[in-house]
């Protein structure tokens, strides 16, 4: 018993950097009560009090990150806190903001109820499509406020995603960021059997990727004895164990990765979840989910794989060039707007690529990556608010001939939305131009020349499908029987203007984001 007792006593409880880790944690905190207030309030209260407490909590959550990261007692090179699985560096920071303000305008898209009568969301998602009672759910007009406790659970698993600093961390948070998504991608209050495939194929391949994941994690803990990136990254710089053990993990473990981040050839979820799942669901998947995805790939390859670079760093080319390749060329062939946004985010994924395997000494493939996907994910959550717009009787008119003759309904939608498709397209004056200038740059001084001319011929091509939208919208005649554009609640409007006018901010003046994601670098 003694012995039992000085054992104990020797055993130190880790240190816990808890103004680092406030953002995560009022975040998850903020979940955590958002299902007991689902339980407890009456349902005519549930809406306001979740949207309250969701939208304080993610402007809480940004004030202590602010005021942590200028904090003058901050460690300069980061800290490693609950004994060392979660890393707050300067990248970590900025990932966290891109997260906070991404989600915010995603939250308000879930929030709104004026473009779809009490919302875009069902209460049961297990309802049959076509039945008595699947009718009934769509003609209610009470707001499903499940949505807010789901979407705060994924963004803190998201966040602790971009943090970790061992791979065990990594794939709990990655369960975390993927089961909400699941489930709220099957809640459409429209196009039930389109949903309920997306939800069921997004779970399903979900499942694979984890696996693929997992078993890299356990190749690379019997390669390196530890899940730690920093353990890793020694045991590749010299050790005499076999280095299959190391390389079939790195496979593995980015495959599950490139899997989240809609990389092809690994995107054969994209094109149909992003089509079936709620609109507002979307937009928060395609911003929240690729930053998260980069986040992780850029810390897993800056700490645990610099050095083993030469190695794997052919076979991210050879998928890179795929992605654009199956982005541009498929993104050609859509006929729905939510499709050929899809692949253009397939398409995006390779330029991304790019910046994370270009890791030149001065760190500017990171920083050009961590820009280029604030500026993507703002562009993306307001071209989807655009989407949500256009309607008939059965809901969202995505199909392009429904979009003909856009312009002379609404100039004013219609003008925005060839804004964004202009700045997905990376014409000058957007920050979609400047997002590819630096990471095409970080690349040419990487030595990755070859690639960027196939990236440069890639959005040449991609610029096709986003120029015939706006051809579309503007010289053909509208139909008769055509669409509505719904007038944009307060909410649906704030989240379309933010996106723009940050669209329109970082292509004019990039100079404050990008030196922000310039002056640290991960902790290793």
């Amino acid at each position: 018993m003694n012995l039992f007792v000085a054992q104990a006593q020797q055993i130190e409880a880790p240190e816990i950097h808890y103004n680092a880790i406030a953002p995560v944690l009022i975040v998850l905190g903020a979940a955590c009560v958002s299902v007991l207030l689902e339980a407890l309030l009456p349902k005519h209260q549930r809406w306001a009090v979740q949207l309250l407490l969701s939208l304080v909590s993610l402007v809480a959550a940004t004030g202590t990150l602010i005021l942590y990261a200028n904090s003058a007692d901050r460690p300069e090179q980061g800290v490693a806190t609950l004994a060392g699985v979660i890393a707050v560096d300067t990248p970590s920071l900025f990932l966290w903001g891109t997260l906070l303000v991404l989600a915010f305008g995603s939250i308000l898209l879930i929030a709104d109820r004026s473009v779809e009568p009490g919302g875009a969301f069902v209460a049961q998602a297990a309802i049959r499509p076509g039945t008595v009672q699947d009718r009934a759910q769509a003609t209610k007009t009470g707001m499903q406020t499940e949505v807010f406790p789901l979407t705060l659970f994924a963004l803190g698993g998201m966040m602790t995603f971009v943090a970790a600093n061992d791979l065990l961390t990594m794939f709990i948070a990655l369960e975390v960021l993927s089961l909400p998504l699941y489930l709220l991608c099957g809640l459409a209050r429209r196009r039930r059997l389109l949903s309920q495939e997306a939800a069921v194929k997004y779970f399903l391949l979900g499942a694979f990727a984890s696996a693929f994941f997992l078993y890299g994690v356990a190749l690379l803990y019997g390669y390196a004895g530890s899940v730690k990136l920093s353990a890793i990254a020694t045991a590749a710089a010299g050790t005499d164990r076999s280095d299959t053990l190391l390389f079939a993990g790195f496979g593995l473990l980015v495959v599950g990765l490139l899997f989240k981040a809609a990389v092809g050839p690994f995107h054969a979820w994209t094109p149909d979840v992003y089509q079936g799942a709620p609109t507002p669901v979307t937009a928060f998947m395609a911003a929240c989910t690729k930053v998260a995805a980069f986040g992780g790939i850029l810390r897993v390859l800056t700490v645990a794989f610099e050095n083993t670079q030469w190695e794997w760093r052919g076979v991210l080319y050879g998928v890179a060039v795929v992605s654009m390749v199956i982005g541009a060329v498929l993104g050609l062939t859509q006929t729905d707007v939510k499709r050929m946004i899809a692949y253009s985010s397939v398409a995006h994924a390779g330029f991304l690529l790019i910046g994370s395997i270009a890791l030149v000494p001065n760190g500017e493939g990171v920083s050009a990556t961590m820009f280029y996907l604030l500026a993507y994910g703002f562009t993306t959550i307001a071209a989807f608010g655009i989407v949500s717009l256009v309607r008939n009787s059965d809901g969202e008119a995505t199909h392009l001939s429904q979009w003909a003759g856009l312009a002379k309904r609404s100039p004013i939608v219609a003008g925005t939305f060839t804004f964004l498709l202009l700045a997905l397209a990376g014409i000058p004056l957007t920050s979609g131009f400047i997002g590819k200038f630096v990471v095409f740059s970080a690349a040419i001084e990487a030595g990755l020349t070859p690639l960027v001319v196939v990236a440069l011929v890639a959005s040449a091509v991609a610029a096709f499908f986003y120029l015939r939208v706006i051809v579309l919208m503007y010289f053909s005649d509208p139909a008769t029987d055509g669409p509505t554009v719904t007038v944009p609640g307060a909410f649906t409007t704030i989240a379309i203007t933010l996106g723009a006018v940050v669209t329109l901010v970082l292509g004019l003046w990039p100079t404050l984001v990008l030196d922000w994601a310039g002056t640290g670098t991960f902790l290793s």
